[in-house]
């Protein structure tokens, strides 16, 4: 019995020593490779412009799994879908977190799916890379926003109509949400500083997915018959850019007649329609695929390989994750680690190439370095440069033409604060 007793416990202290051994392969394994968290929309209505963007960052882990991957491991992407949902994009910012333990979360395009997030990235204490341009009016310490802030865009593309196309009066088109309506907030007080009277500033709000625009276009048309030059400044979103412009062509406005500048059309959502009304018609970015410049031409030529497809196109939302990516990668290499405190630290200062040919760095206010472009678009979807900044313009969280925000400021390397108020000397809530 003793015998038997002593080759029990033999057998037990085996098998238990299987499963510690089983548990710390996986866990081995599980460390093996550094995910990375991709949450875009592939369904819905923002699927027409988020699609390319989860592609491009695929391709970004690709490459950069090519180079060695990070700290000796491999990249590995799990992608989610929110579906163009927003509550849902909060749902799936946990699941990327919690569930999946990502390192970093490269995604969201609206405004509103960004709100949706924030607090899940806070609470988590994890770190998103947000690649659109937006209002500004915020400055996260888990957010670091590579699109445009509206200094570098809204601004220099009403800055360029009153100059160059000696446009008088104008249309704020906007996607009934708070991306546009900060905007056209904050470009109204502009064009009021400018001089623009209340009467010669027309606003207008849609919902996500419009389609019947002929009674607004034509609202739009008696506006711009005043006599004066007349120039829609455009932040309608999604899949509703398509009718918006094919009716601006059913009732004839032109280009010359009435200029639209938009900031969330590119060359991605101009893909597959047919561009010949919209020809003369601007868009205000930091990036075009038609720059050129050695970094854009390899970008360009390694996208057409990776998704084997000469007629996919690059847009400024591929370039801001191009960015940030390779400044997330830089910040972990520094601080030898992909623990956010550690990145979030390590960040700020990071200096990496863009694609028209310069370099771009993340600044205290987790915003970052942009040149300004106004590009006009040709029959084939692609745009000509009509007008560019001499060098690049630093991302400015609050603006300086809103009352609440003018004397704010945002500082996470001195001051730590994202809202800091420059008379109070005090750091809001």
């Amino acid at each position: 019995m003793a015998i038997l007793d002593a080759a029990r416990r033999n057998m037990k202290a085996l098998a238990a020593a299987a499963l510690v051994s089983s548990a710390m392969a996986g866990a081995a394994t599980a460390q093996e490779t550094i995910k990375v968290g991709v949450l875009h929309s592939l369904s819905g209505t923002m699927a027409i412009s988020e699609t390319t963007l989860k592609d491009a960052m695929l391709m970004l882990i690709e490459e950069q799994n090519k180079k060695g991957g990070l700290l000796g491991k491999k990249l590995e992407a799990v992608v989610v879908d929110p579906a163009s949902n927003w509550p849902l994009f909060a749902e799936k910012a946990r699941e990327l977190i919690a569930q999946e333990k990502v390192a970093a979360v490269f995604g969201a395009w609206t405004s509103v799916s960004r709100k949706s997030v924030l607090p899940v990235f806070k609470e988590l204490n994890s770190i998103l890379f947000y690649p659109v341009q937006y209002e500004g009016e915020e400055s996260e310490r888990n957010v670091f926003y590579t699109g445009a802030a509206p200094n570098q865009q809204a601004i220099p593309a009403v800055d360029y109509l009153a100059k160059e196309e000696k446009v008088e009066r104008w249309v704020l088109a906007g996607t009934d949400y708070v991306y546009p309506r900060t905007t056209n907030k904050i470009l109204e007080s502009y064009l009021k500083s400018k001089g623009v009277k209340s009467e010669d500033i027309m606003i207008n709000y849609t919902p996500f997915g419009h389609s019947d625009w002929q009674t607004i276009v034509a609202d739009i048309k008696k506006f711009g018959s005043a006599g004066k030059k007349t120039a829609v400044v455009s932040t309608i979103n999604g899949d509703a850019n398509v009718p918006f412009y094919k009716e601006l062509a059913n009732q004839g406005v032109k280009a010359t007649d009435i200029p639209v500048v938009a900031f969330s059309v590119g060359e991605e959502e101009l893909a597959g329609i047919d561009t010949k009304p919209l020809v003369g018609h601007l868009a205000a970015w930091n990036y075009f695929q038609s720059v050129e410049s050695p970094e854009n031409k390899a970008f360009i030529e390694k996208w057409k390989a990776f998704t084997k497809n000469d007629k996919r196109v690059t847009n400024d939302p591929m370039e801001a994750h191009y960015i940030g990516f390779n400044m997330w990668v830089k910040a972990v290499e520094k601080a030898r680690s992909t623990d956010p405190d550690k990145v979030i630290d390590a960040i700020v200062g990071v200096q990496v190439p863009n694609l028209t040919g310069g370099t771009s760095e993340m600044l205290a206010n987790h915003h970052i370095t942009k040149p300004v472009l106004i590009g006009e678009i040709k029959d084939d979807g692609q745009f000509d440069v009509v007008w560019n900044t001499d060098g690049v313009v630093p991302g400015d969280a609050w603006s300086k033409f809103l009352d609440g925000s003018k004397d704010l400021i945002a500082d996470w390397k001195t001051l730590k604060c994202g809202n800091y108020n420059t008379v109070t000397k005090k750091c809001g809530a």
